[in-house]
């Protein structure tokens, strides 16, 4: 039973991504891992803003230059938390990140984070 465990714990930790980095790791340009956009971050101010540089056609409710306003701050290496407002939704999102060297996971919650969504993106290099 012990060995169960272990190999269980074992590719669980093997199909993590791996996300520790430095902080500054989370600007630059990301695609979503769903295909349907590409997103650049950067300060805005006081706050982060993630902007669709590229949208699919087709997508629904989303357009390039479609800007989320992240208030976010680093709780540790590589993981960021607060709040997002989308513009676009009039919603604000409760907002996780966890961003590694070419990889991000984002987690948004609204309803007082009964209703989350997360999403895997990967960075893009030199566009």
């Amino acid at each position: 039973m012990t060995s169960r465990i272990l190999i269980a714990m074992l590719a669980s930790l093997t199909a993590a991504p791996t996300l520790a980095a430095s902080d500054a790791t989370l600007f630059g340009l990301w695609a979503r891992g769903d295909g349907k956009a590409k997103v650049k971050v950067e300060r805005c101010g006081d706050n982060i803003c993630a902007t669709n540089t590229w949208v699919r056609q087709g997508t629904k409710g989303e357009k390039a230059g479609d800007i989320l306003v992240m208030s976010v701050k680093p709780e540790q290496p590589g993981q960021w938390s607060g709040t997002a407002f989308d513009r676009q939704r009039d919603l604000t999102y409760r907002m996780t990140l966890k961003v590694g060297e070419t990889r991000m996971i984002t987690e948004g919650c609204v309803l007082a984070g009964i209703v989350c969504k997360e999403m895997a993106w990967t960075r893009l290099a030199g566009e």
